[in-house]
């Protein structure tokens, strides 16, 4: 078997990650050699592999849904944005340059098909299948020429593709089919048929429409999926955070001790891998909020100021907000706050930026003696090591390269008083450490709150991820995906007008 899928959606955000990760669990269940893909992904949320690339979260989640260790292959162009008009190109988990949007899809984009579809073919021939999740929707006309993940993988690779539309938004019947209508006649053969995804209420209702859906377009609805409460992990972009999408969707599970802890992330532009507050969410009695006023700052036990992909724009953000003030008047009455990446940047004394900015020499929040030069090249690495008597696993991801002048040592960062400051990211999923710093951020807030001692983030990532098989094994036509990972899409598909624009 050499399989492949391409999940497409009808809009951003439709769920195509979790879906694909859903069917990457669901194969790997059936003994299936699966492994996730994704041509093209922007986002700041990513991930470093063992060999030092930098992947999208997403790819590297579903790569632990399909229980295979992520590689660059699985997403051989990242885009992160730096500004509304321009974003860094990271390509084979290395960092190439920066480019307009303009640039980027005025010829750089096109040239790298041979690159996805090489990484592609490599991952179809180590693996059984191969199930590769598009970006935004396939029916971008303007994008099409350029295109190099979604139909344009998809034609390359003979892929054949199933369309998720998110039902609990509306409209999904006119998406699915205006989406396929918008194809070419060449596209539109391999749109073998469509996912009902969020779908809340009596199935026999949408009966109806899915027979005339398939009336009008001649294929098969391959799922109905019920909406799920918190099941958006590691989104790529947005506040859909996995865990404190549970906590904030479902009853927030009581505290162990006798207070809750309350934790604010500040909102900073640009936040990149804001998923590290996802192991605070997932604590019995943590409540995870973001914000972006002073006051919400009052009654927060601890204030996280999280990584972000313009460091001293987010300085700047939190001077013109009044979080800066705030954040120093917690700092002096030994309040805790942590700063990750970029956030434990901005604490420092002075930022000197001739590469991500250009800003120059630029003063920091001064809460940590720390001095922060911006290199040219980037810092990929998985670290490992020990803090509070606990050992510690994260990963870094940053040009930013830190001088401490000070303080107590603390995961290659430093703290002062209740003010921590680290490059790691990920380090809260270590459960001994995450529970011995919750400790410490309790006893400096003066809460009784004890943490579980039982809370691992690992086993309720892996059961997140099984619940994703769940809704395919038990909501989708399974022997139809089957057949259509295994031989591709059925042939005669019938072409919908108007087709795509000369």
């Amino acid at each position: 078997m050499s399989g492949g899928l391409l999940v497409a959606g009808t809009t951003s955000d439709a769920g195509k990650s979790v879906v694909t990760a859903g069917i990457c669990r669901w194969l790997v269940r059936q003994g299936v050699k699966v492994a996730p893909f994704k041509g093209q992904n922007m986002s700041l949320n990513s991930f470093v592999t063992r060999e030092g690339a930098e992947i999208g979260r997403a790819q590297a989640m579903q790569a632990q849904a399909a229980r295979v260790e992520p590689s660059a292959l699985m997403n051989p162009v990242l885009l992160k944005p730096g500004s509304d008009q321009s974003s860094q190109v990271v390509l084979m988990g290395k960092p190439v340059g920066e480019l307009s949007a303009s640039g980027y899809h005025g010829g750089r984009q096109e040239a790298l098909l041979g690159t996805v579809v090489d990484c592609l073919e490599r991952l179809r021939g180590t693996y059984d299948a191969v199930i590769c999740e598009g970006a935004g929707s396939p029916a971008e006309i303007n994008l099409r020429r350029t295109d190099i993940v979604n139909m344009g993988i998809a034609r390359a690779a003979k892929l054949p593709v199933v369309v998720v539309g998110d039902i609990d938004r509306g409209g999904v019947f006119a998406s699915f089919f205006g989406t396929t209508a918008l194809l070419s006649p060449e596209d539109q053969a391999l749109v073998a048929g469509y996912i009902v995804n969020k779908f809340r209420g009596d199935v026999s209702l949408l009966e109806p429409g899915i027979d005339m859906l398939r009336g009008l377009t001649g294929r098969h609805t391959y799922g109905i999926l019920p909406y799920a409460h918190g099941l958006g992990i590691d989104e790529e972009d947005g506040l859909r955070v996995s865990l404190r999408g549970a906590v904030r969707e479902s009853v927030v599970a009581p505290p162990v001790g006798e207070d809750v802890l309350r934790v604010a992330v500040c909102a900073i532009p640009l936040m990149s891998n804001f998923t590290d507050v996802d192991a605070l969410a997932a604590e019995p009695g943590v409540v995870v909020r973001f914000v972006d006023r002073p006051e919400e700052l009052a009654d927060a036990d601890l204030v996280v100021v999280p990584g972000t992909r313009g460091t001293v724009r987010a300085l700047e953000w939190l001077r013109e907000r009044g979080l800066a003030r705030e954040l120093a008047r917690r700092a002096a009455e030994g309040r805790p706050v942590l700063g990750i990446c970029g956030g434990f940047q901005v604490l420092g004394e002075h930022i000197e930026d001739e590469v991500e900015s250009r800003a120059g020499s630029v003063t920091g929040l001064g809460l940590l003696p720390v001095r922060v030069r911006f290199a040219p090249g980037k810092t990929l690495a998985r670290p490992t090591g020990e803090a509070l008597g606990e050992p510690v696993e994260g990963y870094e991801i940053h040009h930013g390269v830190a001088e401490v002048l000070g303080g107590e040592a603390f995961l290659d960062g430093c703290r002062v008083g209740a003010v921590w400051g680290t490059h790691w990211h990920g380090s809260l999923e270590s459960d001994g450490f995450r529970r011995r710093f919750l400790e410490t951020v309790a006893s400096a807030a003066g809460r009784r709150f004890v943490p579980a001692p039982d809370t691992s983030f690992g086993a309720l990532r892996e059961e997140q991820l099984d619940r994703l098989g769940d809704l395919i094994e038990e909501h989708a036509d399974t022997d139809a995906l089957m057949r259509l990972i295994e031989q591709g899409a059925p042939a005669g598909l019938p072409f919908i007008a108007p087709g795509a624009p000369a």
